[in-house]
């Protein structure tokens, strides 16, 4: 006898794995691990390159907002680091991957270190040991290219000794150098490395980060004409053509006499005095056009 009823076989569901992998250790796959963590997975994270981050970790600023990189990234950075449910495996490939959504079975290739990661606190002694190669050579000591005058190295030798007790004393140094001669001088700026056994790429890389700090010679007054939106729709841009007039000095640039430097600013606090402007930190509002000769005249 035949049986001629329909009979319907029901495809059993594959049982879900609960660790999945994100390839890639960019900012992407970081975000990914981050986010599938939260969400109460184990995270393999295959990267073939050494260390996590990406472009993005070589990055100076982002687009379109111009915000730091490694300001975005860091935080994520660390809370990577310290996430026990997600596994990093640098140096590492995906070689094969087999069977189906929900349930994977993948083989990842690690090429060798040479070191246990396990035990690598990335000092670097297993550098400088190394007995077959990446034997680095002896770095000869810097010598600051022009010697400074003696009143300078006095003055020098009294601000290091009154910043003994200070562990970092560079930003304090750089403050004190940019007051007294209006910017910061190279060969200041050599000797202040060599004082401070710190090398002249960490010195100029400080001085050039902050606005504060000027790389080049200055006049003797600092005119400065804030064009933020206040001042601007009350004048300012006229007010600046007028001071370039008047100065003879470009903005941005200094006076063939030394006597004014004339910079831009975004915003110096005196909306409300509209246009204003600032002339060795003294602030003026209100700015008149016919009455900026006159103000000029007050600096000598």
């Amino acid at each position: 006898m035949t049986d001629n009823r329909n009979t319907t076989v029901e495809a059993a569901e594959p049982e879900l794995c609960g660790s999945v992998m994100v390839v890639g250790a960019g900012i992407a796959g970081i975000q990914a691990a981050l986010d599938l963590s939260a969400a109460g997975f184990h995270v393999y994270v295959v990267e073939e390159g050494p260390s996590v981050g990406g472009g993005m970790a070589r990055l100076d600023k982002t687009f379109p907002t111009g915000d730091c990189a490694t300001c975005i990234i860091s935080p994520k950075l660390v809370s990577f680091a310290r996430d026990h449910n997600i596994e990093l495996m640098t140096l590492s490939n995906l070689s094969r991957l087999e069977g189906q959504a929900g349930n994977f079975t993948a083989e990842v290739t690690q090429r060798p270190r040479g070191v246990d990661i396990e035990k690598c606190t990335g000092c670097g002694e297993c550098w400088t040991q190394c007995p077959v190669r990446n034997v680095p050579e002896a770095t000869p000591s810097f010598r600051p290219g022009a010697d400074i005058s003696a009143e300078d190295r006095a003055w020098l030798e009294e601000s290091l000794a009154r910043h003994s007790d200070d562990p970092a004393p560079l930003i304090q140094m750089l403050h004190e150098t940019n007051e007294r001669c209006g910017y910061l001088p190279r060969p200041i700026l050599e000797a202040l490395s060599v004082r401070l056994e710190t090398p002249l790429a960490e010195v100029c890389r400080v001085a050039s980060f902050y606005n504060a700090f000027g790389m080049e010679p200055v006049g003797r007054h600092v005119v400065e004409v804030c064009l933020g939106t206040a001042c601007f729709v009350r004048g300012s841009g006229i007010l600046l053509e007028r001071l370039e007039k008047e100065t003879g000095a470009p903005a941005g640039g200094t006076d063939k006499g030394g006597r004014f430097t004339l910079r831009t600013v975004r915003c110096i606090g005196c909306c409300a005095l509209a246009p204003a402007m600032r002339i060795d930190g003294v602030t003026f509002g209100k700015v008149k056009l016919d009455k900026v000769a006159g103000i000029l005249e007050t600096f000598e």
